[in-house]
């Protein structure tokens, strides 16, 4: 099983050649779900005691598996967040595959860990952390807001517990009523409450709400203690960016750890003409950003910077008379970061693109997604069957088609995706179902766009 032989010769072969045609694909497939009887009907018993063979395994995932998974780099792909990562960074997902590299610690993993964190250089100077911050790259944001809301907890304990002073009875984080699912999460598995916070009229935590929030807690749960706010960079819904100067100011005031969730959104840190947007990032004590959504990586990938990263590694170091032999200096082991301790060097197909493009390239795509929303919203501003919501701020555009009931909606997503034009889902804002429009692939154009808007006629 593990010795190179004719078969795996044709097998390596095969699985280039299909690796190959797929990246060519000019668009790529949209294909779709099937049921599981299909699958089971069409795919047959895969999994044997002597096997199918890998030249048959992979027909059966070129011509079966595959075609019932929706393609997330198509065009139409304006469903939840898409994927388009470049060709660099997919091809390189091959290669780090290949290399069985343990990228939990330095010394197993030295030279991919010294590629990842010069790609998380390139991030923390675009949000304009000191140089001694550092992070992580983990599979996705919810771990990574999990992984930095412990660090801030465990930071909170430890400075509590030094001054002599009592835990509270319980902790609580603060965040917006629009914060990702993953903060709720987050709390969940952290037993701790959830301080909600209605945002402002453009959707925005705002300190003044923040501050009001605070107030309001103390006021009604005096044994609860707030640890952490969590602000957001670009909203999943709308793409909205909470106003981070005001609610740093109040973090500071409150001495509460700031989070700040910019999975999607704190991409468009690469575009200078949007850096405005994101002021008082710098601030953070924790930010992430997910390079497979809207900085071309494939999944999964999302990278989770620390302010002070020393806190993180109080934190999250995991101790065992088996990993003692690891710790031999000051090296930069990621599994000190994060909850995970085995863990793959996702970052690096994100650094390969990084390296053979060049962060200029890395502008200029997310600038091409900007134009396409913001004509998107153009258009949708034109046809008196469309009610836009509201401005994109950066590239997720939401609005109504009038008229439309509840079941329309869902009955035109259905029709659109079977039909292989493109993927759209409703979502619903303030109670009421609409269509939401997520561009973050540099190959959706205009043309894209008036096909979508079009079936809504």
């Amino acid at each position: 099983m593990h010795e190179w032989t004719e078969e795996t010769e044709k097998l390596a072969a095969g699985v280039l050649q299909y690796t190959t045609e797929r990246l060519h694909l000019r668009p790529v497939p949209l294909d779709g779900p099937r049921t599981p009887a299909q699958l089971a009907a069409e795919a047959g018993a895969t999994v044997t005691a002597a096997g199918i063979g890998g030249s048959e395994a992979l027909r059966i995932f070129a011509e079966v598996l595959a075609p019932a998974c929706i393609s997330i780099d198509h065009p139409r792909y304006f469903s939840f967040i898409p994927c388009a990562p470049t060709p660099a960074s997919t091809l390189f997902d091959l290669v780090v595959g290949a290399s069985s590299i343990y990228g939990g610690s330095w010394m197993e993993g030295a030279g991919a860990v010294h590629a990842e964190n010069e790609a998380l250089a390139w991030l923390i100077e675009l949000a304009g952390l000191p140089e001694s911050a550092g992070g992580v790259f983990v599979q996705g944001g919810t771990l990574a807001n999990l992984s930095a809301l412990v660090a801030a907890r465990h930071h909170d304990r430890s400075r509590r517990q030094a001054a002599g002073r009592a835990l509270p009875e319980r902790y609580a984080i603060a965040a917006s009523t629009e914060a990702h699912s993953s903060v709720g999460s987050a709390a969940a598995v952290m037993d701790v409450d959830i301080i909600g916070i209605e945002p402002d009229r453009d959707g925005r935590l705002t300190g003044e709400g923040l501050a009001r929030a605070l107030a309001r807690s103390a006021l009604e749960s005096p044994g609860r203690a707030p640890f952490a706010v969590v602000a957001t960079a670009g909203t999943t819904n709308l793409g909205i960016v909470d106003d981070l100067s005001s609610v740093a100011e109040v973090a500071k005031t409150a001495d509460l750890w700031l989070h700040v969730d910019g999975a999607y959104g704190a991409a468009a840190l690469a575009v200078p003409a949007r850096r405005h947007l994101f002021a008082g990032i710098e601030r953070a004590d924790s930010f992430v950003v997910d390079p497979h959504k809207w900085l071309f990586a494939p999944f999964d990938c999302a990278a989770l910077v620390y302010r002070q990263p020393e806190l993180a590694k109080a934190a999250h170091s995991q101790h065992a008379a088996y990993l003692e032999p690891l710790r031999t200096g000051q090296e930069w082991s990621p599994s000190d970061y994060a909850v995970h301790l085995t863990r793959r060097a996702r970052g690096l197909p994100f650094w390969f693109s990084l390296a053979c493009y060049g962060t200029d390239a890395y502008c200029e795509a997310i600038e091409r997604t900007l134009e396409v929303a913001q004509y998107a919203a153009s258009r949708v501003r034109a046809l008196d069957y469309l009610e836009l919501i509201c401005d994109p701020v950066l590239s997720i555009v939401a609005f109504y088609r009038r008229g439309w009931e509840d079941a329309e909606y869902y009955r035109w997503s259905e029709a659109l995706l079977s039909s292989g034009v493109g993927f759209v889902v409703p979502t619903s804002h303030r109670g009421r179902t609409a269509i939401r429009l997520a561009v973050v692939n540099p190959r959706s154009s205009e043309s894209d766009i008036d096909t979508v808007l079009a079936s809504l006629a």
